[in-house]
């Protein structure tokens, strides 16, 4: 795979990662990155040099907003929700990843040998 398509590839999972969380309820960025380490049992940790670069992506494209609230421990933070752009991207994305998910598991799970290899 070019650098550039599995750099994208990892960008639009992240985003759609992130969309999904925000489809819950509007949340500052510290409680999207909690929230997909928790529900992914500690497996995905998302940093925030690439936590902050996507908000701000999806933003720009309209898929969320944000404002200036406080949060739980009374701090100044900014909260992100999804947009109605934003759901309709979500919905798309699930669609195209559940795709992906399935051809990928089919290439992994395949007991099938390809015909050059039978020579």
């Amino acid at each position: 795979m070019p650098p550039d398509t599995s750099i994208d590839l990892l960008q639009g999972t992240l985003d759609l990662l992130i969309l999904k969380t925000l489809s819950w309820g509007p949340t500052h960025g510290y409680g999207v990155a909690r929230w997909i380490q928790q529900i992914t049992g500690d497996v995905l940790r998302i940093e925030e040099g690439s936590l902050y670069p996507a908000l701000h992506r999806l933003d720009k494209r309209g898929w969320i907003d944000s404002e200036w609230g406080l949060s739980e421990n009374n701090r100044r933070a900014k909260y992100y929700r999804l947009t109605t752009r934003g759901r309709q991207q979500l919905r798309t994305e699930t669609s195209t990843w559940g795709v992906f998910v399935d051809a990928v598991s089919k290439v992994l799970t395949s007991t099938e040998q390809p015909s050059w290899s039978n020579r």
